[in-house]
């Protein structure tokens, strides 16, 4: 079968002149051909269809775009235009509106074959594919790159043990959502998942907080509190941002980690408890104790079991899955998608603030964007906006990454001459290509 065929999103081609046609249908398999706009809203198959591409005249009525793109907001539309059609006003403002990209005549083959295959590539982003992975994994933590599944094969492991788990990662990955995630698919999935964000506790309460209080036990105690590790009990206490517990809490939650039991303040009764506990931060725990910041016997006793959430910008195309993920969540209808620039800025931004960074910018541009499709200015995307490396090794990563990208683009996607653009070999291409997930 054609590379560019798919069992997600076929191609529907709208167009009179049957030989055009036929010269398109011989490019891929799984491809319709209708010769009237208004069949497509009754074609038996609409559904499955992923890209639509049409001739645009001034025969092509906005109200029955507007239509089908109420009936199926995910179909992106290709339009086939002449040079001079592209001065008409109505002409582009459809396209600006309407649709994901356009080809002029002369029909280029060659460059609309390409123009259709990242088309149906980018239509294939809304159906992604969750084979042989468990239903609630896949479900919560969206993605496809290999990090992202060498992350939920790990979690699937976790999730039978009791032992302690520490979450590292940048600010804004997920860690909570991993924690979850982890909670969900084990045996204390009924009960409790209790959250701690432990650099916004004040300092005075944190141990009442986290172990309770009896009543009388300080000025204000008018009645017994049960702490946030008593609440836990049987399930899992996830503590977030745990360098910044302070010095003297470590110790009283080093001891619970080793002895299983609490007192609340004001009390000298033990209680016995089992409760999970996972861990995450974004700092480096191994500098904090250098530093006197965190203890080293507390440091042992969360580390039992380490997972690593990566960076977005190591994610490649899980990029725009999740950014068409939060587009569709932002329940913009007047919306329709992505601009091919904006598709691109997103795969070169440097993601600083990582999933939480890209969230609040499609919510933003969602909102804000003037066309039915969100471009790079919308996102407020480019080359000044990228993440600022802060070491010699992310500066040559970035770079490289750059240039992969944009080889790729002004290479149609034909890796030879990515190759040859680059002056490296294939094996050395590839190699590149598998690092940045960008294959």
């Amino acid at each position: 079968m054609n590379s560019m065929a798919t069992d997600t999103a076929d191609l529907c081609v709208c167009h009179r002149d049957m030989a055009t046609a036929n010269k398109i249908k011989d490019m891929a398999s799984n491809i319709v051909h209708i010769t009237d706009l208004k069949e497509f809203i009754g074609h038996p198959g609409r559904n499955k269809i992923g890209l639509l591409l049409l001739n645009l005249d001034l025969d092509t009525k906005e109200e029955l775009i507007e239509s089908i793109k109420q009936r199926q907001p995910q179909l992106l539309l290709v339009a086939l235009v002449s040079k001079d059609m592209l001065e008409n006003p109505e002409i582009r403002f459809l396209l600006k509106n309407y649709f994901h990209d356009f080809h002029t005549y002369p029909l280029d083959y060659p460059r609309l074959r390409h123009l259709l295959g990242h088309g149906l590539g980018m239509a294939r982003l809304h159906v992604p594919n969750h084979a042989g992975r468990s239903p609630s994994t896949a479900n919560t933590i969206m993605g496809e790159s290999a990090c992202v599944e060498h992350l939920r094969q790990q979690i699937l492991r976790l999730s039978e043990c009791h032992l302690p788990v520490l979450i590292t990662g940048e600010s804004g990955t997920g860690k909570e959502l991993v924690a979850q995630t982890l909670h969900r698919n084990s045996p204390r999935a009924a009960r409790p998942f209790i959250a701690v964000n432990c650099g916004a506790l004040p300092r005075q309460l944190i141990q009442s907080e986290l172990f309770g209080h009896e009543k009388g036990a300080f000025t204000g105690a008018t009645h017994r509190k049960i702490g946030k590790l008593e609440a836990a009990d049987k399930g899992v206490l996830f503590l977030d941002e745990i360098g910044d517990l302070p010095l003297e809490e470590q110790v009283n939650l080093l001891r619970f980690l080793q002895e299983k039991t609490i007192e609340r303040v004001g009390s000298h009764q033990p209680i016995c408890l089992d409760v999970r506990i996972v861990a995450a931060t974004h700092v480096n725990l191994e500098d904090a104790i250098k530093e006197g910041r965190f203890r080293e016997d507390l440091y042992f006793r969360l580390n039992v079991v380490r997972l690593k959430v990566p960076p977005l910008r190591a994610r490649g195309r899980d990029i725009q899955l999740l950014a068409h993920a939060f587009l569709i969540a932002s329940r913009q209808s007047r919306v329709l998608g992505f601009a091919p620039d904006a598709e691109r800025a997103m795969l070169t931004h440097g993601w600083p603030g990582n999933v939480r960074e890209l969230m609040n910018r499609v919510q933003s541009a969602a909102v804000m964007c003037p066309g039915r499709y969100i471009r790079a200015a919308d996102l407020e995307l480019g080359q000044s906006s990228s993440a600022s490396p802060d070491c010699l090794r992310e500066i040559k990563e970035l770079a490289e990454r750059e240039a992969l990208a944009k080889a790729i683009c002004q290479s149609q996607g034909k890796m030879s001459y990515v190759a040859e653009q680059l002056k490296i070999s294939r094996a050395t291409l590839y190699r590149l290509l598998d690092k940045h997930s960008l294959l």
